[in-house]
């Protein structure tokens, strides 16, 4: 599959749409596709399918990344269902597309004998890529495709609905459009994080949303060191004012300090102060940020035993499996740890 090649300053959309798709399946649904969402029962919950997904996501397997969501949901008529979201968010559209979407839509029959609907965001920057349709047609034997498709771009004729709704997706739309409109000119990106972050408050959603919303705008909004310290700044005050320090709380500021005094001591610091405000936040904010940041890094630098240590634990946390205990870690050779922090990695879920 073609796609056209990513800049190295590019900004990662893959990883937080993924995260959030996964969060709020339901809303994505009424926002994006009301029409679908009006059939579903609710009520029954839904289930990520992230394993079933793998199997049939060769891309997966090579490395690519994507932020496609497969999900398990019931009818009001009782029957099940799988939904296969595919959010298309690359800078540069896929020319090969349609032909994934279809692919992915045959496999699902093939291994797992399931009803699927397969549906489709397009959040390119091309007005005139829509692609909705796949064909196959030789000699008389033909096979049309068709999945359902909303355009990103759409929406910025309506952004005062937008600013208006109640939404997690409306703040997430406002949020792509406002990253891509910024991505040559940084301060006004800075002025759009800031703004789009305090309107969750101002929209009342409740605290956690608040947390889950402010950081896909965090991941997504990426900002120049400076720029990140001036917007963080500006928010600390407009919480203090307000009396709502949701976001910028001791988990981000122990983890930026944690960077600038290296892994080793910021993983003593980040787990303790972790474990002292609550697991519960510590997966969610914390250790979502390390896996992103702290791990990312703590790969790129040389390991000593005890950081090999406090990689392997965390990851084990990641994984809810924890196969080896802290006192048996500390027995292992520095040989033995790398081989196990190795293993560990590779158990991680592809992004």
């Amino acid at each position: 599959m073609k796609t056209e090649k990513k800049k190295k300053n590019d900004d990662d959309y893959d990883s937080p749409w993924k995260d959030i798709l996964g969060i709020y399946f339901e809303e994505f649904m009424r926002f994006f596709f009301p029409w679908v969402a009006d059939k579903i029962d609710w009520s029954r919950g839904y289930t990520l399918l992230d394993k079933e997904l793998k199997q049939i996501t060769r891309e997966a397997e090579r490395g690519k990344r994507l932020a496609d969501r497969l999900v398990q949901v019931w009818k009001k008529d009782g029957g099940e269902a799988w939904v296969l979201a595919h959010p298309e968010i690359q800078a540069g559209r896929e020319k090969d597309f349609p032909h994934r979407v279809w692919v992915y839509y045959y496999r699902i029959h093939d291994l797992y004998n399931r009803p699927v609907l397969s549906l489709a965001v397009l959040a390119d920057r091309n007005p005139k890529w829509r692609p909705s349709e796949y064909s196959l047609d030789l000699w008389g034997c033909r096979n049309e495709f068709h999945f359902p498709v909303v355009k990103i771009l759409d929406y910025k004729k309506q952004w005062e609905e937008l600013e208006k709704s109640d939404s997690p997706f409306a703040v997430v739309v406002m949020a792509h459009l406002k990253t891509q409109e910024t991505a040559k000119d940084k301060e006004s990106r800075r002025r759009w994080k800031l703004e789009l972050t305090k309107s969750l408050y101002r929209q009342g959603f409740e605290k956690q949303d608040i947390i889950n919303l402010y950081r896909f705008i965090d991941w997504l909004m990426a900002l120049p060191k400076e720029l990140e310290k001036t917007y963080h700044e500006e928010l600390v005050k407009f919480e203090e004012e307000r009396k709502m320090q949701y976001v910028t709380t001791a988990e981000r500021i122990g983890i930026q300090k944690g960077e600038k005094i290296g892994i080793q001591k910021g993983e003593k610091i980040g787990i303790q102060k972790g474990e002292k405000i609550g697991i519960q936040k510590g997966e969610k904010i914390g250790i979502q940020k390390g896996e992103k940041i702290g791990i990312q890094k703590g790969i790129k630098k040389g390991r000593k035993e005890g950081v090999l240590i406090g990689e392997i634990l965390t990851l084990q946390r990641i994984l809810k499996q924890p196969v080896y205990s802290k006192a048996e870690l500390e027995k292992k050779t520095l040989k033995e740890l790398k081989s196990i922090l190795a293993e560990t990695e590779a158990r991680l879920p592809s992004s």
